[in-house]
């Protein structure tokens, strides 16, 4: 109720300060003032303020968001210790099968260095 207030207070603010710089003939400048000050009224038309304040006070809200954020640490960390040991298990076993197979050219018996 409270933020409902003081954002439509705010609309008001900006468009009696439109105003006045219309008056002094600053048309786009006042133009844009009138912009932002309607910002804030049409967020509280449309809802978002009330959800906001809601979701501001209320502790499952913030215990949703603490989860998230664990969440999105558990991907981080999983993300961080694939890419110190080389890659996934998939990645890591194909570059070992690889590392076997190319281990031994198949002409290494022969001298490489011509005469």
């Amino acid at each position: 109720m409270i933020a409902e207030t003081v954002c439509s207070a705010v609309a008001a603010a900006g468009l009696g300060i439109a105003a006045v710089t219309a008056y002094r003939r600053r048309f786009l400048a006042a133009t844009r003032i009138a912009a932002y000050a309607l910002v804030p009224l049409g967020l509280v038309m449309t809802g978002v303020v009330e959800w906001l304040a809601d979701t501001a006070f209320s502790p499952t809200a913030w215990a949703g968001f603490a989860l998230l954020g664990v969440a999105w640490g558990l991907f981080a960390l999983t993300r961080a210790v694939e890419r110190r040991r080389g890659g996934t298990r998939k990645e890591r076993r194909a570059a070992a099968r690889s590392a076997r197979q190319d281990a031994v050219a198949p002409d290494a018996s022969a001298p490489s260095l011509g005469t």
